[in-house]
């Protein structure tokens, strides 16, 4: 459990990182974003990298999928807007932000297994929620790993589009892109 110094250093540590990425962020820099002395990071961190896996154990700063964030009824339309909802609701452009900065050269070793982890999870649950509804005839035969990459793909598109441009590249919002994305692929995929 943080203290309040904790989690201020913290927070002004993963925000700079996402302004700015890892390597151009400096302990004096995080210091004085968050009002206490350098000196003081390194009495409750070993240093910038240990900031950082910290906050990774945070839910504010990881978005934390699990399997049992997806529970389904067997309809396919329903079930898939569910997952994208969940998905974009946990995946946020801010989580995109903080992903791209956490993977340079230094950290990435130390950062990889648990950025990797969310579109893991989402793979799994997908593939075989798929695998279910073709067995079911539910949904057209098909390589289910294939189509889960699609929806995954589709999804992560659209966060990390926003995470980048915000508005700037399309005005479409995300309850709408989920709609009307999710309704497409599931027509595709269904059984006549």
């Amino acid at each position: 459990m943080q203290d309040d110094t904790q989690e201020k250093i913290i927070s002004s540590a993963m925000s700079l990182i996402m302004e700015r990425g890892y390597s151009s962020t400096t302990t004096k820099d995080i210091a004085l974003k968050a009002g206490v002395n350098e000196c003081t990071i390194f009495r409750k961190f070993k240093g910038k990298k240990e900031i950082v896996l910290s906050a990774m154990e945070l839910p504010e700063w990881n978005p934390c999928l699990s399997e049992e964030d997806f529970p389904y009824s067997g309809d396919v339309l329903s079930d898939l807007l569910s997952f994208s909802r969940t998905y974009m609701q946990k995946v946020t452009p801010r989580m995109v932000k903080v992903s791209i900065g956490l993977r340079t050269p230094e950290l990435y070793p130390h950062t990889a297994d648990s950025i990797l982890k969310v579109p893991a999870v989402f793979k799994k649950v997908l593939t075989e929620y798929l695998e279910k509804m073709a067995g079911e005839g539910k949904i057209k035969e098909s390589d289910c790993e294939s189509l889960a990459m699609m929806f995954l793909s589709m999804n992560f598109g659209f966060v990390f589009l926003h995470a980048s441009f915000g508005t700037n590249l399309t005005q479409v919002e995300k309850e709408k892109y989920i709609c009307n994305s999710v309704r497409v692929f599931a027509d595709g995929i269904r059984k006549s």
